[in-house]
């Protein structure tokens, strides 16, 4: 389940927008180990969207899922990853206090050894990209 560092949240109640680290493949192919993310904290959330949340039952943990659709009690959440698990369908409903903010940008910093003029122009052309809203989340979630 990714998670994300304390000063992400400590960031919110200065700037609207603030940084964070991905732990985990939840979000695979969305989100990689090692993505780092800009958030924009209260931002209106509509399904499809990549969101940054409380775990429901550890509040001092912070995940980031997508947003599949609002329910009864909150948002149901989903990972990208079917296999990792760690959303809605392990907790349920995730009231809208713990949703803190919707991922907008995407960095994946480097590997290393990264050196070649190729590697290094492929990953400049890749390395920034907006999360954008995937309206199939809902699909998703009626075939489990």
């Amino acid at each position: 389940m990714p998670e994300l560092s304390q000063e992400t949240e400590r960031g919110k109640a200065v700037l609207p927008f603030g940084a964070a680290e991905v732990t985990g493949p939840s979000m695979v192919p969305t989100l990689l180990h090692g993505d780092r993310l800009v958030v924009q904290y209260g931002a209106r959330i509509r399904p499809g969207d990549v969101v940054v949340l409380r775990h429901p039952f550890q509040q001092d943990l912070l995940v980031v899922k997508r947003a599949a659709e609002r329910r009864e009690g909150g948002w149901w959440v989903l990972a990208d990853n079917v296999f990792a698990g760690g959303d809605s369908t392990d907790y349920g409903t995730v009231p809208d206090d713990f949703v803190l903010g919707r991922v907008r940008l995407r960095f994946r910093p480097p590997k290393p050894g990264q050196r070649s003029p190729f590697a290094l122009a492929c990953w400049a052309l890749s390395s920034v990209r907006p999360v954008l809203s995937d309206r199939s989340a809902s699909r998703r979630l009626r075939a489990r």
